[in-house]
């Protein structure tokens, strides 16, 4: 056996046939139920003339049908692609192009969305259409009806551990990249490795993951959806140890129906994206203490973003005895890991420089420890191939240097006298005020740990004397009122005097992607038109 995704499934379905695997709305799935419904939808794709290395998209909410798609298309070989269902047409025209989309997965509630785009796959062989709650559009083929006719016998040809594994970066910042890797180096990466604790014990041969599943199985909720890499990556971290998989209704996130399928189905691992989802289920925990059963949570985890400081004394607090897990990771690198400095136990997670990750300078050099330098955080072993179709990104973000390959997933850092190192933020978020840098991970921090803040994205905008200035797109509690002078004072005693935000803007909510991800194109946006009037006066549009 191969280090191959779906082989690696398969032989977990082999000795957990009838363990709970996922539970989405009124459908319960057993291991061996899921593999059947998966081998079925392999066997549709094949029929329709798709194969290996072949781009399916999923643009899918949470439910057994995401993950149907993602084993179905490893099965036969082929490549699933995560599609934001948030896309408006001509968004969803750029990727479905760029990935070269032949198939596609989509729900009902999407068909409108799909109709506009769809000439933008003009190879495209199969449509299959979800029905949901909106009833069907009859633009797809019925999944249902489609699984039914088809067989769900496993006869399919041998697969490699170079078969290509692809994930959609979230655009937020630019245009959607396809990062491409082979199978075994995301199993290794991102999906536990065979380790479904993820303390580091993976395996070191394909036939060793069946003896490591668990019985039971740990139960899992990852809020975010399965189109967001951190969602899918848990949900395979657990299937590859036997877990189950709790998925919300309808694939929305809501903090009411959160809590209460904690306590229904006793999940174990509860999955978030930053402070966008903490902080809502902490309201709701807060306001009715009593209404659910939160005994079988042992651990909270955030993936795609960190957690505030102030969210963690939260949880802390409400969440007493619970494991945070808050690490690093991304397209690029797969899950990084991290942890709170031992001085700072509700501080951003700390890397460690190791064989695997460093730090390097403009001259692909390790940055020495305790110099200050500013650098690009850098891993090494099980990274990508590449971006899918752009050999100009592919060479700036994976390079090779003393000897080693390495992928800069653009992230500035430091490394202290002890070889810590300090992640700051994305680079291309990096707001240049002066002359000097202001990463805003650092500045939304300080203000949410401002009283009567419940969400803040902190942009630059440009400033005539400064280059750029820095502007702080604030949602304040629900029935509060934020006072911008009181919100700068806050932050002087946390920050330097120049990453200090020169203005305060208001609005009701801030936007973000359906993974909690902040949307910065729409916040630099907001605040441009709110900051119009002058620099210093804080705006409330």
């Amino acid at each position: 056996m191969d280090f191959n995704l779906a082989d690696l499934f398969e032989s977990v379905v082999d000795v957990a046939a009838d363990q709970a695997a996922m539970v989405a709305d009124d459908r319960r799935l057993t291991y061996v139920e899921l593999d059947g419904r998966a081998n079925r939808l392999a066997h549709h794709l094949l029929s329709a003339g798709i194969g290996p290395r072949d781009r399916v998209g999923l643009q899918l909410a949470n439910g057994t049908e995401y993950l149907e798609g993602m084993l179905a298309c490893f099965k036969i070989r082929a490549v699933p692609v995560n599609v934001n269902y948030r896309y408006v047409t001509s968004e969803l025209r750029y990727l479905y192009q760029d990935a070269g989309l032949v198939g596609l997965v989509f729900h009902s509630r999407f068909a409108p969305a799909v109709t506009d785009a769809q000439a933008a796959m003009p190879e495209r062989r199969t449509l299959l259409e979800v029905r949901d709650d909106t009833g069907g559009s009859g633009l797809g083929d019925d999944y249902e009806h489609s699984l039914a006719t088809a067989t769900a016998f496993r006869d399919f040809a041998p697969r490699s551990a170079d078969d290509l594994y692809c994930v959609y970066t979230g655009g937020t910042t630019g245009m959607p990249k396809g990062v491409l890797w082979r199978h075994e180096d995301i199993f290794f990466a991102a999906l536990g490795g065979g380790d479904a604790l993820q303390l580091g014990n993976v395996i070191g041969s394909p036939e060793e993951l069946a003896a490591r599943v668990m019985r039971p199985g740990m139960t899992a909720l990852p809020a975010p959806p399965f189109m967001h890499a951190s969602a899918h990556w848990l949900a395979f971290t657990m299937l590859f140890g036997g877990g189950k998989l709790v998925t919300l209704p309808g694939g929305r996130f809501d903090p009411v129906a959160t809590w209460r399928l904690v306590g229904t189905e006793a999940v174990n691992i509860l999955v978030v994206v930053g402070d966008a989802m903490a902080r809502p289920l902490l309201n709701e925990l807060d306001a009715h203490p009593d209404r659910y059963d939160i005994s079988s949570l042992v651990a909270v985890g955030s993936g795609g973003a960190v957690l505030s400081p102030s969210t963690k004394r939260r949880l802390a607090e409400l969440l007493p005895g619970r494991i945070v897990a808050d690490a690093f990771g991304s397209s690029e690198t797969g899950q990084l890991g991290g942890r709170a400095p031992d001085d700072d136990p509700y501080g951003a997670p700390r890397l460690h420089t190791d064989e695997l990750t460093d730090v390097l300078d403009d001259e692909l050099r390790p940055v020495v420890p305790g110099s200050g330098t500013l650098g690009r955080l850098a891993r090494s072993g099980h990274i990508p191939i590449g971006y899918l179709g752009d050999v100009e990104k592919t060479a700036a973000t994976f390079v090779e240097t003393g000897g080693k390959r390495w992928a800069l997933p653009g992230d500035m850092a430091t490394v202290d006298a002890n070889g810590a190192i300090v992640v700051l933020g994305r680079g291309s978020l990096c707001i240049n005020t002066g002359g000097e840098k202001v990463f805003p991970d650092e500045v939304e921090a300080a203000l949410k740990n401002c009283d009567g803040v419940e969400d803040v994205v902190v942009v630059g905008v440009p400033d005539e004397r400064y280059g750029e200035r820095v502007v702080a797109v604030v949602q304040p509690s629900a029935g509060r009122r934020v006072d911008g002078e009181a919100l700068r004072a806050s932050c002087r005693g946390r920050l330097a005097g120049y990453k200090v935000p020169r203005q305060i803007v208001v609005t009701e909510s801030i936007t973000r992607s359906p993974a909690g991800k902040p949307d910065y194109r729409w916040a630099k946006a907001f605040a441009l038109t709110a900051t119009a009037t002058g620099p210093d006066e804080p705006k409330e549009p």
